[in-house]
């Protein structure tokens, strides 16, 4: 059976739901980016990179930028 991503962890590192789902989405393009493949191994089960991304977030292997209005 597979597991579910820590998505009430995830909510922790972000102020919403909305952000969340920009970080994951930029997340899962950087992993693209490294491989052609949608599924990465990961203690010999496959996973999508849509979760290996919310994990990412969930566990603080990524920094979540926020840019402030007045740096635009």
């Amino acid at each position: 059976m597979s597991r579910r991503p820590k998505i009430e962890e995830a909510l922790k590192r972000v102020e919403s739901r909305y952000e969340l789902v920009h970080a994951a989405v930029k997340r899962t393009l950087q992993l693209l980016k490294e491989g052609e493949d949608f599924f990465v191994k990961v203690d010999d089960e496959l996973y999508k990179k849509t979760f290996v991304a919310i994990e990412d977030i969930a566990e603080g292997k990524v920094k979540i930028v926020r840019i402030k209005e007045e740096e635009k």
